[in-house]
């Protein structure tokens, strides 16, 4: 029997509509529009187009934002006056600074100079520390759109035992912090694996369910999982396919073809985890708001 195919799309779509609400809400009551402002250094293609769909996102839901671009050669000292600025300016509920920056620039001062109650990315070390007590003022925007696609599927990570491939600052460890958690939607048990776990498909064999976040096509294959997991598929990577106008295709970090087979559940790329991140970041945003005007 084939697996159910979890929807990112469907799914980050009934979150934007629940934050539609939300935002209705806090103009009509607070006069509060919520408001996130986005930082862009340089030209990179991926992050002209990850700020583009960000600020699409944000019309969509009735947040206000702004996209700010600095040339490639600003200086970091520059950047950091902006974002001290921005910390101050009342209309920004959620700064955003779009990574990567120029090598010339230290990425961890610009992040940890942003006021952690503004950090819509969850990145500041304060941030970092609060996820991992429990008490966040935000989650990070993808493992916790992981999160929401687990719940949401009728697949709550709750006394499930769950293994994490990668260790990521950005999403392998945080995620590893939020399904831990003595919480509704979280209570698994947590086994994050690495580059150096030896023998990973021993480990993920034993997973009710797998997070593939390695960076590695296809890396997870249908041998390394057990009949009835659910495996959530965070790693975007560019193949070559001549089909394809492009040339290329986006393939994540599993045999997607292989493991829908034998899997409960799965997610797709694209289309799977992708969706949620931008929608998280946006719940985030309208979250920053109502903090700032409770």
């Amino acid at each position: 029997m084939a697996a159910e195919i979890i929807s990112g799309t469907e799914i980050a779509a009934q979150i934007r509509e629940e934050l539609k609400g939300k935002v209705k809400e806090l103009k009509e009551r607070k006069g509060t529009t919520p408001g996130l402002v986005m930082v862009r250094v340089g030209e990179d293609p991926a992050s002209v187009s990850y700020v583009s769909a960000k600020s699409k996102a944000s019309e969509e839901i009735g947040i206000y934002s702004e996209t700010i671009v600095f040339p490639e050669d600003t200086t970091e000292e520059v950047l950091l006056a902006k974002v001290e600025e921005l910390d101050k300016d009342p209309k920004f509920h959620g700064i955003l600074v779009q990574l990567p920056l120029p090598k010339h620039i230290n990425a961890d001062k610009v992040l940890n100079a942003i006021d952690p109650r503004k950090d819509v990315d969850g990145f500041h070390p304060v941030n970092v520390g609060k996820l991992l007590i429990g008490e966040p003022y935000f989650m990070p925007c993808t493992p916790h759109g992981v999160q929401e696609l687990l719940v949401r599927s009728g697949n709550s990570p709750e006394g499930k035992h769950v293994v994490i491939c990668g260790r990521s600052n950005i999403v392998g460890k945080p995620l590893m912090a939020i399904l831990v958690q003595k919480k509704k939607g979280a209570n698994a048990t947590v086994t994050v694996c690495h580059t150096g776990t030896k023998d990973l498909a021993s480990v993920t064999k034993n997973a009710d369910i797998v997070v593939a976040a390695m960076g590695s096509p296809k890396a997870i294959t249908a041998d390394m999982v057990k009949d009835g997991a659910v495996v959530i598929d965070v790693g975007v990577n560019r193949i070559p396919d001549e089909t394809k106008k492009s040339g290329f295709r986006l393939v994540g970090d599993s045999d997607f073809d292989a493991i829908k087979e034998k899997a409960k559940a799965i997610t797709p790329v694209p289309g799977g985890v992708g969706p949620m991140t931008v929608t998280m970041l946006m719940a985030n945003t309208v979250r920053a708001a109502e903090m700032h005007s409770a």
